[in-house]
């Protein structure tokens, strides 16, 4: 795909979004790809794609909230988490329980988005909103700003990408200890490994071809690129 081939398939891609329709068929990833394989060819694109990405995601997404409000939101539901956690310790039996298990949901939820925006942005990709994208999809994420995003390192966007799938693995297990200490019954902490082992499994059967862990082994294909080119 040359210039020319990339710059036809940016204008359809640009005609689509605004008629309030989506990517497919318009070649646009395509074309984003072969940017990736070949940095030279972002000059003079990388602001168009950021702005076709942008307005592709307004149109998809269910709920956008702006980034800043949406960050200082999820701090307050992983704080609110930690308090729920922490009260566990002060009630006995089912409200101990109740307290906890809230605490580790919102937690659980609240630090996968957190962890994709604090390492985007550790290694220099900026982000625009949070958001919901569908009603079966409801857990919230963090939409990064494209342009920012190619001028990052693909082996640095890869870990971007894993990092909220490290963090949802590492969570259920962190939590187990302190249910430990707060008393709960054993089903509590088995509970806790369960989540963690789903995860883990759901991740080798479905977020390697459709989610997180597909974005960090594409990433780290043009990574791969770069290195043999």
């Amino acid at each position: 795909m040359g210039p020319s081939d990339i710059d036809q398939a940016l204008t359809r891609a640009e005609a689509a979004v605004k008629a309030g329709d989506g990517l497919a068929g318009t070649g646009f990833w395509p074309a984003v790809a072969e940017m990736k394989k070949n940095p030279t060819l972002l000059q003079g694109h990388a602001e168009r794609v950021a702005g076709i990405d942008q307005q592709a995601f307004r149109n998809w997404a269910l709920l956008v909230i702006p980034q800043g409000a949406g960050t200082a939101l999820a701090w307050l539901a992983v704080a609110v988490g930690g308090v729920l956690v922490g009260l566990a310790y002060s009630f006995e039996d089912w409200p101990a329980i109740v307290m906890f298990l809230a605490g580790f949901g919102v937690i659980f939820v609240a630090t996968h988005g957190l962890a994709h925006l604090v390492v985007g942005r550790l290694v220099g990709i900026r982000f625009t909103a949070w958001f919901v994208g569908t009603i079966g999809r409801p857990q919230p994420g963090v939409k990064v700003d494209y342009s920012s995003y190619l001028s990052t390192a693909p082996k640095r966007r890869a870990w971007m990408h894993a990092s909220g799938a490290i963090v949802s693995k590492i969570v259920p297990f962190a939590l187990i200890v302190p249910a430990v200490a707060a008393g709960l019954p054993a089903w509590v902490v088995w509970a806790l490994v369960l989540v963690g082992v789903v995860s883990v499994i759901t991740d080798v059967l479905w977020s390697t071809t459709k989610s997180d862990w597909k974005k960090f082994r594409r990433e780290m294909a043009f990574a791969q690129t770069y290195r043999s080119g």
